[in-house]
């Protein structure tokens, strides 16, 4: 679509009394924002997640705003403002650990070959730089799903739709904006976004949009390992992991996140592995929801296990395995994984102690059990244990037995206690990757 196409789209506008969003719902900050933005004759609009979320009667967890003013134009009417970001230009606006992010409008279609003033640069159809302003049609039409492109505007109060998003929000059904193969080309990304949103919100993937995913699946491999990552964490650690894992699988995107686990589960004949990463995952999501602290760690050491079985005799991890077959096999398998999806050195760590302590669990000898539990990894490689015996990857009777003597010991260590979430606004993180992952304002949070 060129813009001038975009141009000549009509918006829905939804006036206050028609949609659920208050001003008393919104971060006391973004409003600062949005009410100076517009003081100074800017647009100035909440947009993506801030807006789904709250149409659906949810919490957001963060706000964003996006603007006709420019990322120095923003600047210069915040003190707390700082300017981030390569691939995409946003402004930052800080009060503590809130961070309000600002973006201004980008524009749909690339300048003309003669002007040599854009900052836009796609190869192969990926966008890998772009910081091209344009007009709110523009902006709206190059966000990715359609129930991401909607505007609440603090100049009266009304929810702009120019993508049908109001519709797909009522539907349940999340669907891209424009051409799928080509909004996935332009951002592979987009397909494990579909993917999580469809979890969270509990939606249906447009069918136009799900088409297109197992053919273009392969695309993930050309995204970077920390970007990935990043996206895993996303997917995983939401609270609904155990759904999002099924989708994965449904649309061919596992594979490209962990092959090595994915070939394995393939040929899990009794469905043991599927059984283990889904108690894993339970497992996660519980946490999650309670509010209780959760690590990377754990879920990454569960999702690779069955490749690092995969190399094992008999495809089991065995009473009285040879140490160095086993320590070599979880080398190879987290070399391999570590060329797909970056996993930091803070998380690889607790996972090579979680797996490392899974052989000495074989011995029911009180004196090692002892010594066991002084490890500052025992609780985390325990729990581990008892998933592999709910799966039937281990000896039942063992898991009991380590289940019973901790619950009866002295000397075992109390669990991890549950952990208030702090109110307020969340604050962003870098992504690792350089700052080249799209921001919210283009995805929709």
């Amino acid at each position: 679509m060129t813009e001038a196409q975009a141009g000549g789209i009509e918006p829905t506008i939804i006036p206050r009394d028609q949609h659920a969003i208050s001003r008393s719902q919104i971060s006391e900050r973004a409003l600062t924002v949005l009410y100076r933005l517009k003081n100074a004759g800017y647009g100035a609009y909440l947009v993506g997640g801030g807006v789904r979320d709250l149409s659906l009667g949810r919490e957001p967890k963060d706000f964003d705003v996006a603007t006709d003013a420019t990322p120095d134009e923003v600047k210069a009417l915040f003190r707390n403002c700082r300017l981030i970001g390569r691939r995409f230009r946003l402004a930052h606006v800080h009060w503590g650990p809130e961070i309000i992010e600002v973006a201004t409008f980008r524009a749909l279609s690339p300048p003309p070959a003669d002007d040599d003033g854009g900052d836009r640069v796609v190869e192969d159809g990926m966008i890998l730089r772009d910081n091209i302003y344009g007009t709110i049609e523009e902006d709206a039409l190059r966000r990715d799903f359609t129930i991401n492109a909607l505007y609440y505007n603090i100049a009266d109060f009304s929810v702009v739709d120019y993508a049908g998003g109001m519709a797909d929000l009522q539907a349940g059904r999340l669907r891209l904006i424009g051409d799928p193969a080509v909004r996935y080309r332009e951002d592979p990304v987009r397909m494990l976004r579909a993917v999580r949103f469809a979890a969270k919100l509990g939606f249906t993937i447009d069918a136009g949009t799900a088409e297109p995913i197992p053919r273009m699946a392969d695309l993930l491999d050309d995204i970077p390992p920390a970007r990935l990552f990043d996206e895993v964490l996303k997917l995983f650690m939401a609270g609904q992991g155990v759904e999002t894992f099924e989708a994965l699988r449904q649309h061919g995107l596992f594979r490209y996140l962990f092959p090595a686990s994915d070939t394995a589960l393939d040929d899990d004949e009794h469905g043991q592995l599927i059984t283990f990463i889904a108690r894993a995952l339970e497992s996660t999501d519980r946490r999650v929801n309670e509010e209780r602290p959760v690590t990377p760690a754990f879920l990454f050491a569960a999702l690779l296990w069955p490749a690092i079985l995969a190399q094992l005799p008999g495809g089991r991890l065995q009473p009285g395995v040879d140490r160095e077959l086993f320590e070599q096999s979880v080398t190879e398998a987290l070399e391999r994984q570590l060329r797909q999806v970056a996993i930091p050195k803070r998380f690889a760590m607790p996972m090579r102690e979680i797996w490392a302590l899974q052989p000495r669990f074989d011995t029911r000898s009180e004196k090692k059990a002892k010594r066991l539990f002084s490890h500052p990894r025992f609780r985390a490689a325990y729990d581990f244990l008892l998933l592999r015996g709910e799966a039937g990857l281990v000896d039942r009777e063992l898991a009991d037995w380590w289940q019973q003597y901790t619950t009866s010991s002295a000397d075992a260590p109390p669990p991890t206690p549950p952990r208030r979430r702090r109110r307020g606004g969340r604050r962003r993180r870098g992504n690792g990757a350089g700052g080249d992952a799209p921001p919210a304002d283009v995805d929709g949070g």
